[in-house]
């Protein structure tokens, strides 16, 4: 959702946005083993809804010769500098021509801190209870290389406002001769697999309303268990919200979908995916009331792609990444240690 509010606010500077999305042999020489594929990564970036374009296999430094390849003004990046592995500015060249605008990032949100999130396999960033010690001092130690330092770890300082939510939303009521579609879940780590559905739901009608039902912290952690969701339900909601496929979010939709919400929300089909649904508290199917209507569907989205799966290559790119920090450092302590033995030596 920080990417998403960055896109929204370049959109907010002109006409028509063009997003251009890295190979992932760029990213994996710049920063690091991406966690999606570039494949995925063209197809989500798409997804959002204010994304007109995007450039596929963008270079990492962005030159005059790209923005006039797309017809493109300027180029907007947000205000935390971006650099080349050898130290440069990636964009350098626009600035000086003056052909760069910058947005401001999200306070509150890295990606890092999220790896923290899923790492440490606590509860603390989503239950009342004070941050445990051992996660805010593991949090200081993600995203930096052996000498980096980056200010934006720590326990997430993200603070929803309705300002926020007003921004995100499309305030578009349903029209008359809409099929209102309701889709309920966690949407945690909003993913590729998720779009993937919300994008076969939408192609369900010739003019889909979809409401997205979005369950407590207390409720996804209650049937995901472990330290799920990685998300709290104010970063959920803004990543639902950012999606082009839908229309509305109901913010700590109940687990059951009954007999109230349908007719509130005049809801004339209820999807689900494949994945496997937890019984209610009490034992019951929370799809009953909509199968009873005989307006109940699942939908296979096509994808494979889980929160657990995501979480799972995270945690293997991070290791990797970490091992191979060590290795780096140990081999500069071992350089250093042999030149102050030479210098003892003279």
């Amino acid at each position: 959702y920080g990417h998403s509010n960055q896109l929204r606010q370049a959109r907010a500077m002109g006409e028509y946005l063009i997003v251009g999305v890295h190979t992932d042999e760029e990213i994996a020489k710049h920063k690091g083993p991406p966690v999606f594929t570039q494949e995925e990564r063209y197809k989500m970036v798409q997804a959002i809804k204010w994304v007109d374009e995007i450039a596929p296999g963008a270079p990492y430094v962005t030159t005059l010769e790209t923005l006039d390849k797309y017809n493109c003004d300027f180029c907007v990046h947000g205000d935390d500098i971006t650099l080349t592995v050898d130290g440069k500015d990636t964009y350098e060249e626009v600035k000086t021509a003056g052909r760069y605008r910058e947005c401001k990032r999200t306070q509150g949100v890295s990606t890092t801190d999220l790896v923290g999130r899923m790492l440490l396999m606590t509860k603390a960033h989503h239950s009342n209870i004070d941050e445990d010690l051992d996660y805010r001092k593991h949090t200081d130690n993600f995203g930096k290389g052996p000498k980096g330092h980056s200010p934006w770890t720590g326990v997430s300082q993200f603070l929803q406002t309705s300002q926020k939510i007003i921004q995100f939303a499309s305030g578009k009521e349903p029209q008359p001769g809409d099929t209102i579609i309701y889709v309920a879940g966690a949407f945690d780590l909003f993913h590729i697999g998720h779009v993937d559905f919300l994008e076969k739901v939408h192609q369900l009608a010739e003019k889909p309303y979809i409401i997205a039902g979005l369950h407590f912290d207390q409720e996804v952690n209650r049937y995901k268990g472990k330290n799920y969701p990685i998300m709290n339900i104010h970063e959920r909601t803004l990543s639902v919200l950012a999606c082009r496929y839908v229309s509305e979010v109901v913010i700590g939709a109940p687990y059951a979908v009954t007999a109230d919400l349908l007719d509130h929300f005049r809801v004339t089909v209820v999807c689900h995916g494949m994945t496997e649904v937890v019984p209610d508290k009490d034992g019951s199917d929370p799809y009953e009331e909509p199968k009873r209507r005989g307006i109940f569907q699942l939908v296979d989205s096509g994808s494979n792609l889980t929160t657990d799966l995501i979480v799972q290559r995270i945690i293997k790119n991070r290791l990797e990444f970490e091992a191979r920090n060590q290795k780096k450092e140990a081999k500069e302590l071992a350089v250093l240690e042999a030149m102050k033995r030479l210098e003892e030596k003279h």
